[in-house]
């Protein structure tokens, strides 16, 4: 792929970005990096107070994209079967019939995940690496692109589950969406002062465009330095003293493909060290398993960190402290 290409690609994402701000205000980072996952086939865990926008993002990516749409509200009381859905028996046909359930769509959004119990949470861990689902000795195979965005509410912890380190692993990313400034406060009164811009948002992309682009997403080129340098990163949060367990061979293959897609995104047709910069505590932070949790650290400012806010820090100083290359990453 040529730069030109690149650069074609990119126009898509770009009309994608700014389709859906048309509904979110001011989080176009966050945009883009739900476009990173939707082009490596990753997922996103997104970390924020209720009311932020977590859901109308969700669902103006899938309408810009033309993409189905589902949302399963996650409770104790929640089965895997209510996920992955059921064998009746149908008289009129006098057999057993699958009936699917809300994991065959394209984007799942499983708001406040962590309410539901460690075996439902499990049943997802299937169809997140494989894109498939077993019920009852039968595999099925999920409709591409599938993309998981799951929501968790960090200051509440009562009757919640917190997320095992093996379904944390299985998300590309962790973002929180922030609150808005005052100045985008003002322009989301007015966006919505007489009618919701998501019912009348329409598609910008078709499912076969994102397919193009995923397949150019995978032939960004990354040069051996960079293949140096990532693996460095990683393997510098498996030593450092303030972790417990660092990050995975499964992480190093989705902080890659993650800044190949961001490079994609750029308009490149290769990786840059300031890709992997930006990727570094989005992609990694949220799978590293700390000695100590957060509220024993504070911040620059005095308070007390969460557990992702901690992790988050060490990985920033781990990034700082692994030497970056500065040759030129261009394709030879």
């Amino acid at each position: 792929m040529d730069n030109t290409a690149g650069a074609g690609k990119n126009q898509v994402i770009s009309r994608i970005i700014d389709n859906v701000g048309k509904v979110i205000v001011g989080k176009d980072k966050q945009i883009e990096l739900l476009m990173v996952a939707l082009l490596t086939g990753g997922h996103v865990l997104l970390e924020d107070v209720p009311g932020t926008g977590k859901t109308k993002t969700a669902r103006a990516l899938a309408q810009s994209l033309n993409l189905e749409f589902k949302r399963v509200q996650f409770t104790i009381d929640l089965l895997p079967s209510d996920l992955t859905g059921i064998h009746y028996f149908d008289r009129s046909a006098d057999k057993f019939v699958f009936r699917p359930g809300p994991l065959f769509t394209n984007i799942l959004l499983a708001d406040e995940i962590n309410r539901a119990t460690a075996r439902t949470q499990s049943s997802l861990l299937e169809c997140m690496e494989e894109k498939q689902v077993t019920v009852d000795g039968e595999t099925h195979i999920l409709p591409p692109p599938f993309l998981v965005i799951a929501t968790q509410n960090p200051i509440e912890s009562q009757g919640t589950f917190p997320l095992p380190e093996a379904q944390l692993d299985r998300f590309l990313m962790m973002l929180s969406m922030d609150y808005p400034s005052h100045e985008e406060s003002i322009a989301i009164l007015k966006r919505y002062a007489t009618e919701d811009p998501l019912t009348t948002l329409q598609s910008v992309a078709d499912p076969s465009e994102l397919f193009a682009m995923q397949e150019e997403t995978r032939k960004i080129f990354v040069s051996d330095l960079l293949y140096d340098y990532a693996a460095s990163i990683v393997e510098a949060t498996r030593h450092a003293s303030e972790i417990r367990v660092g990050a995975s061979p499964r992480a190093l293959l989705a902080f890659v493909a993650a800044a190949k897609a961001l490079a994609l995104l750029r308009g490149r047709d290769h990786c840059i060290p300031e890709d992997f910069k930006e990727l570094a505590v989005p992609v990694l932070a949220h799978r590293l398993s700390m000695q100590s949790s957060g509220i024993s650290s504070r911040n620059a400012n005095g308070t007390f960190m969460s557990q992702h806010e901690y992790a988050s820090s060490v990985m920033t100083s781990i990034l700082g402290s692994v030497p970056c290359p500065t040759e030129d990453f261009d394709r030879k």
